[in-house]
């Protein structure tokens, strides 16, 4: 009984498998939210390090004199804005994609939902 089960998992490991109408709406729904997420990683990340250089030099950690706590406080301030805006910036482009393939989305729901 386990070689025969062993045997249905290989084939079915090595078979060429046709892509259902599920697997086209499941990258359909990846092609909508991708650029997004890594929009929203990638400059959510260099925000971070933008608003911890200015800390830095705020402090007086990287530089030593005032000219440089001034200079710190300015990119903190950008820093500050960047971070800020990283989510409402992603929710706009995410909603505008979701706008961009929503009709091809429903279409092929309700072709899954209806077979």
């Amino acid at each position: 009984m386990e070689d025969k089960q062993y045997a249905e998992k290989l084939i079915n490991k090595y078979s060429e498998k046709q892509p259902t109408k599920l697997d086209e709406l499941k990258a359909l729904d990846k092609k909508v939210k991708k650029p997004a997420q890594v929009f929203a990683y990638v400059f959510g990340s260099v925000s971070s390090l933008v608003l911890g250089t200015g800390m830095c030099l705020a402090m007086n950690i990287i530089g030593k004199t005032t000219a440089f706590m001034v200079v710190g406080i300015v990119v903190g301030l950008i820093g500050i804005a960047m971070v800020s805006s990283t989510y409402a910036i992603y929710k706009k482009m995410l909603n505008k994609r979701k706008q961009q393939y929503s009709s091809e989305i429903i279409k092929k729901s309700n072709e899954l939902l209806n077979n």
